[in-house]
């Protein structure tokens, strides 16, 4: 018997304008999410692609950084933050990058949840990253918050959430 699909789409915004802030809430039934996102800051500047989960801007986020470009090679810690970050790399300039975010055991009610961010960014701040976050809260996650610091994301920024249902 053949396998079913291992992603099912949730939800596709691509942004028609520039926007500060992407939401996804409708979501339930799968055992981990997957979120895509192709992304453009509207201008230069510090490229802050950042996430939270229910809306939730107390310090109960940590990162674990592992970056690289044609320069530098970081590995970084950060605790107590008010928001997960989905890249690491600084871009000088609207640099298109791409993330994809796994997001395991988001329903779960008695364990802290975990994100796992691949991103790769183009242009003159490109750049490799692998984040860990940990958001220090037990509570499901029933909202997903995306997100600029400093700047909107361009028009034509696609942001895709999908569902893996359990095997």
């Amino acid at each position: 018997m053949a396998a079913g699909s291992t992603y099912t789409p949730i939800s596709t915004t691509t942004l028609t304008s520039g926007q500060a802030e992407v939401t996804f809430t409708s979501f339930s039934g799968y055992t981990d999410l997957v979120l895509i996102i192709n992304a453009t800051p509207v201008a230069a500047g510090t490229w802050g692609l950042e996430m939270r989960f229910n809306n939730d801007t107390g310090s109960n986020y940590s990162a674990t950084f592992l970056s690289g470009d044609a320069v530098n090679d970081v590995s970084d810690r950060s605790s107590s933050q008010t928001k997960m970050f989905l890249n690491y790399n600084a871009a000088p300039s609207a640099t298109r990058s791409v993330q994809i975010v796994n997001i395991m055991n988001y329903a779960n009610s008695t364990t802290y949840k975990t994100s796992l961010v691949r991103a790769d960014s183009t242009g003159s701040g490109q750049g490799t990253d692998a984040i860990v976050n940990l958001w220090r809260n037990t509570n499901a996650v029933t909202e997903i918050d995306v997100f600029l610091n400093g700047t909107n994301l361009a028009t034509g920024s696609t942001l895709t959430l999908y569902g893996i249902a359990a095997a």
